[in-house]
């Protein structure tokens, strides 16, 4: 199976620009919304408040992340500083959970006991917030591709504009017919959305922090494809994992015939052509054994 990462590359500089936008941008609104939301009585504009604030918290997580990642590798860090990308996409994810969850018991408060609204207040901050909420979720979308870290900051943003529009719809529906459980229905809704995303999601940066497989690798191709290289007669103690994101890694023990043996290096240089040909692997690290005198018994995954 192929493993090709082909996604158009946008340079370090261009991409903190258009995060450190998102920043400013989400910055201004939540402080409106906050206001705006305390004036008008909505918790549906409070909360997309507060969800516009995780991601106010999300895009400075995101940005440090991206800047600490581009450190070179040095005695502290030998492998680099790139992981950091998925450690700020799993603190992102989360937060996307805590919210949605504390955003279900405020609804359900709320519905029990649902309080006076200024339904013109919410359609107008709402309109600018998805607006603003619009504008982020375009500037990191062609991102988002690329890095799970902005994959992250994308879909807090993408949430916050279907909740945005979700919030308008409600502030209408209190205006014409004064439904004024429509907002924390809608309230519940949103953060049911919220946690969907987020539990779809958090699973890549967990297994890539696990030490996972790269889930578009199949492992059992990767073992077979060297086994078939001429001189090569098993491989074992196999560890296939992703340095970072879109860096797969393979560690493991190659036995060789005396026929191979005795070509050690073309041998070697061909297992290395073939995995970073067929699955895009640019690191591996291959410890040969001579058939003669290889371990017995030995797990093709992992050690003993």
């Amino acid at each position: 199976m192929g493993h090709h990462h082909d996604h158009p590359h946008i340079d370090p500089a261009s991409g903190d620009r258009r995060v450190s936008i998102s920043i400013w941008a989400n910055g201004l609104l939540t402080i409106a919304q906050i206001v705006g939301g305390i004036m008008a009585g909505s918790l549906s504009l409070i909360a997309d408040a507060l969800h516009n604030f995780s991601d106010l918290a999300a895009l400075v997580i995101a940005f440090a992340a991206r800047k600490i990642a581009r450190r070179p590798a040095d005695v502290h860090m030998t492998f680099g500083y790139g992981r950091i990308e998925i450690v700020a996409a799993l603190i992102n994810y989360t937060t996307l959970i805590i919210v949605g969850v504390y955003l279900i018991y405020e609804g359900a408060m709320r519905m029990v006991d649902p309080p006076e609204i200024e339904g013109w207040t919410i359609v107008i901050i709402g309109g600018v917030a998805l607006v603003v909420d619009a504008l982020t979720a375009m500037l990191t979308w062609s991102m988002q591709k690329e890095s799970v870290n902005i994959r992250a900051l994308f879909l807090h943003n993408l949430s916050d504009a279907f909740a945005s529009i979700a919030v308008i719809i409600g502030g209408s529906l209190i205006l014409l017919y004064d439904m004024r459980w429509v907002d924390p229905a809608i309230t519940i809704g949103i953060a049911l959305y919220i946690l969907y995303l987020a539990f779809s999601e958090i699973g890549g940066p967990i297994r890539t922090l696990m030490l996972g497989s790269p889930p578009d690798i199949d492992g059992q191709a990767v073992v077979e494809t060297v086994r078939d290289i001429e001189g090569v007669q098993d491989i074992h103690h196999v560890h296939l994992w992703q340095m970072q994101e879109n860096m797969a890694a393979l560690d493991c023990h190659v036995v060789l015939t005396e026929t191979g043996w005795q070509q050690l290096e073309s041998v070697k240089a061909e297992i290395k052509e073939q995995l970073k040909m067929r699955f895009s692997i640019a690191h591996s690290s291959l410890e040969f054994e001579h058939s003669d005198h290889a371990h017995q018994n030995a797990n093709l995954y992992g050690h003993e």
